[in-house]
């Protein structure tokens, strides 16, 4: 093969111009003859704005058409925007999955929660070590984030090298796993980096993003002072954050109770790779509420404020096992994620109404980011020494920050890029956007994968903007009409006296006249021209123009 004809691609299908849902494509070879790999297949999570939506997935249409010349997807970590959409897609690739053990134990229980056995395509990958797909060399290489195992990958080909550093900071001291492995990192750097695909979540940050170690001396000296129950909320996939709540209810005489379903999973998922080890037990909720207020330390899930979570149900009282009362301490160990804004201070606002002390960022020491700040990347940039910096995972602002940030510190190259395009890496003096791919983004919807344009979707909407009216009409055999049965849901209406129904009843009547009701070939007109004008009555009435249903049944 000749290697002047050989390329080396990259294209983010996700995660590029957004936070969340990362995808990253990697290409090697003659342009009829590319072999492809996928770097990480994550999701985002919805808003209000999309209703019955909880998930959000990249579009994999473009690699989906390519599987056969996909070798494999490479996973750097375990967080959902890296890993969440890889049961939900797989499916369509059918192609083996290399991960790290921790984020392989937590991919085994994704697929058997879908009932896929994918044992004989997951390859675990131990810490620090090579895999070769086709003229891919990965190198993974050990770094810190605000989970266990986070990994940057030294991509090797016959034309050159990329840094893909996944999501990273600096921590001195991680409490859990090793520190980042600078020297691997200066060794890849002298031998040469044509671009490095970086992380640019904290790229406004100054300074440093701060040590776990830190963080868990400043939650120790919080708890010591309290008297009442302790509820503590975090990421549950903050397994630094987990042992460090651990290490404060042994210092301070309590007992802990995990709370959420995804803290016990990650729980048993870090004990089952060796992690957690020498702890005390956690006792189950039920066990805990019998416990005296002063000897009791909860970790639970919902950090975010969402609608189902463990913090919400507590707050709100309706959780079956947890209860808080006026005196108690919520801590919230973690950061708000941008668009979680609205809901979570609803819930800290309820907190603080039902006289509990609430303890967050905003007062108090109690998180750092898993993502670098600007001297974390200054260091990356020096160990490294890139020819190029392609910046990824952030929104356009944050990218291009970056980009200004990398010219700031003497990077030769910069590339400032978004979902869907087609970068040559290599060959070529710089790296250059040379095509666009098909890109966009799938919603879960139930369990099924729906395009967002889709049938479901619009209807809901126009359910939750509109309300729902559904007509019944009965005709009998020889023609004549019975009374229309009408129901209708999430329509205002002023008063009893002043309703659309008698207008919508009176407007039935007067079409069904124009009409041969006993003419079945009539019968979609009918319908057609009831939906049509009892909506505009509705509308005339009351502003809304609701999804309207009609049902003709004839006895």
């Amino acid at each position: 093969m000749s290697k002047e004809k050989e390329e080396l691609l990259f294209c983010p299908l996700g995660g590029s111009g957004e936070i969340g849902g990362n995808m990253n494509l990697y290409a090697y070879g003659k342009e009829e003859d590319q072999k492809w790999i996928i770097v990480d297949l994550g999701v985002s999570f919805a808003d209000e704005s999309v209703p019955g939506i909880d998930l959000i997935m990249p579009d994999a249409g473009f690699i989906i058409d390519k599987k056969d010349d996909l070798l494999g997807i490479v996973l750097t970590h375990a967080h959902e925007d890296h890993i969440g959409a890889v049961a939900h897609i797989w499916p369509d690739l059918r192609c083996k999955i290399y991960a790290t053990p921790f984020t392989a134990a937590l991919i085994l229980e994704k697929f058997k929660e879908k009932k896929i056995d994918i044992s004989s395509f997951l390859e675990i990958v131990p810490l620090n070590s090579k895999i070769k797909l086709g003229k891919f060399e990965i190198d993974f290489v050990t770094l810190t984030h605000s989970i266990l195992e986070p990994n940057g990958l030294s991509i090797k080909t016959p034309l050159g090298t990329v840094l893909h550093t996944g999501d990273w900071k600096i921590d001195p001291n991680p409490l859990i796993g090793s520190q980042i492995d600078e020297q691997k990192l200066k060794s890849i750097g002298e031998r040469g980096v044509s671009a490095m695909i970086c992380d640019s979540t904290n790229i406004f940050s100054p300074g440093r993003a701060g040590s776990e170690s830190n963080v868990r001396d400043s939650l120790l000296r919080i708890m010591e002072l309290k008297t009442n129950r302790i509820l503590v909320t975090s990421f549950a996939s903050n397994v630094a954050r987990m042992e460090s709540i651990f290490y404060c209810a042994k210092k301070t005489g309590r007992n802990i109770c995990l709370v959420g379903r995804s803290m016990q999973r990650i729980y048993r998922a870090a004990k089952k790779c060796g992690y957690l080890q020498g702890l005390i037990e956690p006792l189950d909720p039920k066990d805990a509420k019998k416990v005296v207020k002063n000897k009791i330390l909860y970790l639970a899930t919902g950090s975010q404020g969402e609608p189902m979570g463990a913090m919400t149900r507590i707050i709100n009282g309706i959780h079956p096992d947890v209860y808080l009362e006026s005196g108690d301490c919520v801590i919230f160990s973690s950061k708000i994620i941008p668009g979680n804004e609205k809901k979570l201070y609803h819930l800290q606002n309820l907190i603080v109404k039902n006289k509990m002390e609430m303890i967050s960022e905003e007062n108090a020491f109690v998180h750092v980011s898993g993502h670098p700040n600007r001297d974390d990347l200054k260091d990356m940039y020096k160990w490294v020494k890139p020819q190029c910096v392609i910046p990824v995972h952030g929104e356009h602002r944050h990218m291009a920050e970056h980009v200004k940030f990398a010219k700031e510190m003497q990077v030769p190259k910069t590339l400032l890029i978004e979902n869907g395009d087609i970068i040559k890496i290599l060959p070529g003096n710089k790296p250059e956007i040379i095509d666009k791919a098909p890109s966009g983004k799938v919603y879960l919807d139930g369990n099924i994968n729906v395009e967002t344009d889709s049938k479901s979707i619009k209807d809901r909407k126009n359910l939750s903007a509109n309300g729902y009216l559904e007509i019944t009409l009965i005709i009998s055999n020889n023609g004549s009409v019975k009374k229309p049965v009408i129901s209708y849901k999430g329509i205002p209406e002023k008063n009893e006296d002043d309703t659309f129904i008698f207008d919508i009843e009176d407007e039935i009547v007067s079409i069904c006249r124009t009409f041969s009701m006993d003419n079945k070939k009539q019968q979609q007109n009918l319908i057609e021209t009831l939906k049509q004008n009892c909506r505009r009555i509705v509308r005339e009435k009351t502003g809304k123009k609701p999804f309207t249903n009609i049902n003709i049944t004839r006895i």
